[in-house]
């Protein structure tokens, strides 16, 4: 217990011999300290995941997630450690409010990996349903861009109707000489049974269209053969191109897709936007909760001590600037003072040489 007690007060940036003269301190300071521990475990599986559905790898979302979580760990440590408590509300309102600003941005960004693994189902299948839509746009696209085929298969349905025609032809035939055999009374027939000159020529008719019928059948078949093997092939480099571009439909979950979905999502269901908003104030509640507790917590023990131990820096760095420079100046007025009786001493020197040239002269 002491060793976790040790690291959370770690965690929350004071200093751990100031706060053992003030012991309690130590529950603020410890539950401060496991917000922001707990905000950097929760920033690095966000980073992780986030970076799993980019890198589809283990071993680089958690290297990556791991110092994600360390580097948001250590932005919450700094912006709480650097908070103080003077006594003076509005100051350290002023203070606070760039802080807030960044661990609500902080919050937005470590909420958004993580409100799509909660909501991984729905978004899935939203994927699902644009990776169809996906698929029928490219046939349709496809389909639109071979027009070879469309052409080819009115070709085949002109060539099949001619030989339905001359089908029809035929059997038209065929009933009006069975008609005149059997001395079926109609307006092509003469109503007498047997085969009579009427139903030789009707024979001779239906021979003619029979034979038109086969020749017809034959060299339009032949035709429809070759047509329907080149929109084989045509059907085939479509199904070619087709499964080109399918890698890159199946690939279609990547982060910005994931966070598309979502919105998507969000803009169609009011629960789900309802859901999305309280997890994102979920997570600015977590991440400003440790300024929010030294805004509002009274100054306390912690606090005095460490405006004492600053005011004794000040008062330390203050005697020894001093005591420097009463040094400096005592080392200078030696060295003026020496430099004074040096001049002279050159000058007297300087005045005896003179007066020695003169009387020499």
């Amino acid at each position: 217990m002491q060793v976790i007690s040790r690291f959370l007060v770690f965690c929350s940036g004071v200093h751990a011999s100031l706060l053992k003269k003030a012991p309690t301190e130590t529950q603020k300071y410890m539950g401060i300290g496991g917000t922001v521990l707990f905000t950097g475990i929760l920033a690095a599986l966000s980073a992780g995941y986030a970076l799993y559905t980019i890198f589809q790898s283990l071993a680089p979302a958690i290297s990556f997630g791991l110092l994600w979580g360390l580097m948001i760990f250590n932005l919450d440590r700094f912006i709480v450690s650097s908070m103080r408590k003077r006594g003076k509300a509005w100051a350290e309102w002023k203070m606070a409010i760039p802080r807030l600003v960044f661990a609500v941005l902080l919050a937005v960004v470590i909420s958004k990996p993580l409100e799509l693994k909660i909501f991984e189902r729905e978004i899935n299948r939203k994927l699902d349903e644009k990776k169809t839509a996906f698929i029928v746009k490219s046939k349709e696209d496809l389909k639109a861009g071979f027009t070879e085929i469309t052409e080819l298969e009115t070709k085949i349905d002109t060539l099949k109707s001619e030989i339905l025609q001359a089908r029809g032809f035929r059997d038209l035939l065929q009933q009006q000489y069975d008609q005149e055999r059997f001395g079926t009374k109609t307006d092509g027939t003469s109503g007498i049974v047997g085969l009579g000159t009427n139903a030789k020529k009707k024979e001779e008719q239906l021979d003619a269209a029979q034979k038109s019928l086969d020749e017809i059948s034959i060299a339009h078949q032949a035709r429809i053969d070759l047509l329907e093997g080149e929109i084989r092939n045509f059907m085939a480099l479509r199904q070619a191109e087709f499964e080109k571009q399918q890698p890159g439909i199946a690939g279609f979950d990547g982060m910005a897709a994931r966070i598309d979905a979502l919105h998507q999502l969000t803009e169609e269901s009011q629960a789900m936007n309802q859901a999305n908003i309280f997890i994102i104030l979920l997570f600015i509640a977590v991440e400003t909760a440790p300024i929010f507790v030294k805004l509002i917590s009274p100054r306390g023990p912690y606090d005095e001590l460490l405006d004492l131990h600053e005011a004794n820096i000040a008062v330390y760095t203050k005697e020894e600037t001093i005591k420097l420079t009463e040094k400096s100046e005592g080392r200078i007025e030696v060295f003026r003072a020496t430099h004074q009786v040096s001049n002279a001493l050159k000058i007297q020197k300087t005045n005896t040489l003179n007066q020695q040239g003169f009387g020499t002269s």
